[in-house]
């Protein structure tokens, strides 16, 4: 019996529609992820909700710069603290495969804050690098603009200063908060 070209396609398109099939039907990393990110972001944070993060995670944003878990919990344990009120209005969430078992998670949102009685509406690019399942990297971009530090700066100094400025701001903000330990009910 002779194999037909046509016979052979055939299987490459089953065994690509297989494969399609198979991809579209496995849960993303963000499925488990973004409830984790809506307690933190939404000032109702409990230990659980750390457990998305690598031991040496970081998290960066426009005024503090975490390294480690207690210094997230920190960041995020402070939020209640600073603000009335806190939480992600809405978002979509893109997850991009960089490789086998990294991807990368962007959620394009609205935040709210109420601060001394004045409500502050602000849109934010949350970036997540994920690595197995866990964080190890979460960079919020405020006005969807990269974090200023030496590479992204047009003058490296005040790239520099600006790195400077968000690390001595996290380790107030970690003293403050009882270097990252979990609040008691």
């Amino acid at each position: 019996m002779e194999k037909r070209p046509q016979d052979n396609k055939d299987k490459i398109d089953e065994v690509c529609c297989k494969e399609a099939c198979d991809f579209s039907s496995r849960k993303r990393d963000s499925d488990d992820i973004i409830p984790h990110i809506l307690h933190l972001y939404g000032s109702c944070a409990t230990p659980h909700d750390f457990e998305i993060y690598a031991q040496d995670a970081s998290f960066e944003d426009p005024l503090m710069c975490a390294k480690g878990v207690k210094q997230i919990k920190s960041a995020f344990y402070s939020l209640s603290k600073v603000f009335s009120e806190s939480r992600i209005v809405e978002y979509s969430v893109t997850e991009n495969v960089i490789s086998p078992g990294k991807r990368e998670i962007l959620i394009d949102n609205k935040q709210y804050y109420k601060l001394l009685g004045k409500d502050i509406n602000m849109i934010s690019l949350i970036k997540l690098d994920v690595v197995d399942g866990k964080v190890v990297r979460h960079e919020d971009w405020w006005n969807k603009k990269p974090l200023w530090n030496r590479d992204t700066s047009k003058l490296p100094l005040v790239g520099r200063i600006a790195e400077m400025t968000r690390k001595g701001s996290m380790m107030a903000t970690h003293v403050f908060m009882r270097f990252g330990k979990d609040p008691t009910v």
